[in-house]
């Protein structure tokens, strides 16, 4: 007893309890979107290596309405948790609500966008017209299911905020499966587009079922208290400045994949490879920032300025934990994983000659993802105290100004190929990860001392 007295109060067992019980399965679900990229992208590697390029090119534009959308809906999750926290959960329908019309109307008018932009894009970035076309076609069946993914991270966010992410989780993994039934019955006959049609079934199916958790399982549809003057905005406030932030991460990435891509096909697919196992990494982080995004959140609707420095100080000590761990895992790993996924065992697999190579990009990749984890959980954790701009100006700093200068100039002109593009990613990384815990510890300590000067006032 005495020795857990002693402890700091973000490290109390029953503080660490909290995160983990809401962390694994928000975890898992978000896993589950990254898991079933890099499930499209071994099986296609197997049967269709020279059309992996395809597919991860074929994210260009969707990758950015997706990391904007998503961001929309953190303004779901905010408000819903600290409506929770404040012990008035029954009324958090009318912020799911709002939301839910707002991923609406906004996956209906990225669908159209990504339609028509498309081969424009392609062509703009350098592609031939083969190369191009190939990409178009999978960009397009991949927007059809952009609505459903909408409606998904509606009810996903709205869910978790409410303490029910074991439901997210288990229509996660379904969907996980799903889409593997799909990928192996349609990749060895339609390869790349085989992939995107089972991607895009598979949200449709995950977007009913959630839908039908939400409606039933939480007051969704109940009517609610009249809310607050300003509610809306803030709500999409919050979104807004998430939603830029991703577009600055995710759109700078998906162009680090066509800069691997220029430099070789080759070079795309183990860039590609590497990147998508980072981001199974990293959606296992996000689910680590989304618990403690709740958290700190839940504090916020309490007005507990120390509780919201526990909660902060917890996340970031577990996602640096976590991150060492993985890292080396995967750096244990790198070896079976590279054979394993370009079928390199076999003498006559057309991806054998790359499997030394991917062990080795993966093998770095493992120290980069301790740092990418911690700005995903740093800039969460900030948001959920409505600081917003800040983690934004470090994601477009980072990513927009940095990384991709760097990776273009290393890979291209310095000649340095995909390795080139994978060190610009590394150093964006450091610089984002240690930017953004800088910054929530500072933010923290500045609620604290005003808290505390109120009450000494």
């Amino acid at each position: 007893m005495t020795s857990t007295s002693r402890l700091p109060a973000w490290a109390r067992p029953q503080e660490m309890l909290d995160l983990v019980r809401l962390a694994v399965p928000v975890a898992l679900s978000r896993a589950s979107f990254m898991l079933m990229s890099l499930t499209d992208a071994v099986i296609l590697a197997r049967y269709a290596p020279g059309e992996l390029p395809y597919v991860l090119n074929g994210w260009l534009p969707i990758g950015v309405v997706m990391g904007f959308g998503m961001g929309l809906m953190i303004g779901v999750q905010v408000l819903t948790a600290e409506l929770s926290g404040a012990g008035k959960a029954r009324e958090t329908g009318r912020i799911f609500r709002r939301g839910l019309v707002v991923a609406f109307i906004y996956g209906v008018v990225a669908t159209a966008l990504c339609i028509v932009i498309a081969r424009p894009l392609l062509g703009w970035v350098g592609f031939d017209d083969g190369l191009a076309d190939a990409t178009t076609t999978v960009t397009h069946i991949l927007a059809y299911g952009f609505l459903a993914h909408m409606l998904s991270m509606c009810c996903s966010s709205y869910l978790e905020a409410l303490r029910r992410p074991n439901i997210v989780t288990a229509i996660s993994m379904v969907a996980v499966v799903v889409n593997l039934i799909f990928a192996l019955i349609l990749v060895p006959q339609y390869g790349a587009e085989g992939v995107a049609w089972g991607t895009t079934g598979s949200r449709v199916f995950m977007a009913a079922l959630l839908l039908l958790a939400a409606i039933v399982l939480t007051p969704a549809l109940k009517a609610s208290a009249t809310p607050p003057a300003g509610e809306f905005r803030r709500q999409n406030t919050v979104g807004i400045g998430t939603g830029v932030a991703n577009i600055a991460e995710w759109g700078s990435f998906n162009l680090t994949f066509v800069i691997a891509t220029l430099v070789s096909l080759d070079a795309g697919t183990i860039y590609g490879l590497t990147v998508q196992m980072m981001g199974v990494i990293f959606m296992i982080y996000v689910g680590l920032g989304t618990a403690t995004s709740v958290r700190v959140a839940e504090h916020v609707g309490r007005a507990d300025r120390k509780g919201v420095q526990n909660a902060s100080r917890l996340g970031v000590a577990a996602s640096s934990l976590l991150g060492l761990g993985l890292a080396l895992l995967l750096f244990l790993l790198r070896e079976p994983i590279a054979v394993v996924w370009l079928n390199a065992s076999e003498e006559t697999s057309a991806g054998a000659h790359l499997a030394p190579t991917l062990a080795a990009m993966l093998a770095a990749a493992a120290f980069v993802t301790v740092f990418d984890g911690l700005q995903g959980v740093g800039s969460m954790a900030l948001r959920a105290q409505g600081v917003i701009w800040t983690p934004t100006a470090i994601h477009v700093g980072s990513y927009v100004f940095v990384m991709l200068p760097l990776c273009w100039w290393l890979a291209l002109p310095q000649g340095m190929g995909v390795w080139g593009v994978f060190i610009g990613v590394a150093i964006a990384s450091v610089l984002a990860g240690s930017a953004q815990v800088a910054a929530l510890e500072w933010q923290a300590a500045r609620g604290v001392r005003r808290a505390t000067l109120a009450r000494l006032a």
